[in-house]
């Protein structure tokens, strides 16, 4: 079972894909920032990484994109996949996330099955 990390500050947004993702068959983790995900992230072991990361843009602490490019930048890190949430929907937020090593960008709100399908995509790429 694939281990997919939730990175969402809005507590309803986190709860509502934590359990899409879990009746969808995978085990789920979560953190309300990036500070906190980034410590998850950076104290497991190779066997430990998420499967994937679910991320959202705007949070205290450390924002996505800030978040994304330590994730890219670091090798242990680098080939886990991570799609961007968020409500930024300009076509500069797209670029910008991309540009930060993100490998999806869905605008919130999304669709359910748009995010699995994204998901499935990535994890089978």
């Amino acid at each position: 079972m694939s281990t997919i990390l939730v990175v969402e500050d809005s507590e309803t947004y986190r709860t509502m894909i934590s359990d899409l993702l879990q009746k969808s068959g995978f085990a789920v983790e979560t953190a309300s920032n990036g500070v906190e995900a980034l410590a998850k992230v950076d104290g497991a072991s190779p066997e430990g990484l998420p499967a994937l990361i679910v991320l959202d843009i705007v949070m205290p602490e450390m924002n996505g994109y800030e978040f994304c490019r330590k994730v890219k930048g670091n090798p242990k890190t680098k080939d886990v996949p991570v799609v961007m949430c968020s409500s930024k929907s300009e076509e500069f937020d797209h670029y910008w996330g991309m540009k930060q090593g993100a490998d999806a960008y869905l605008n919130k709100p999304f669709e359910p099955k748009e995010l699995l399908k994204t998901i499935q995509h990535l994890l089978n790429a």
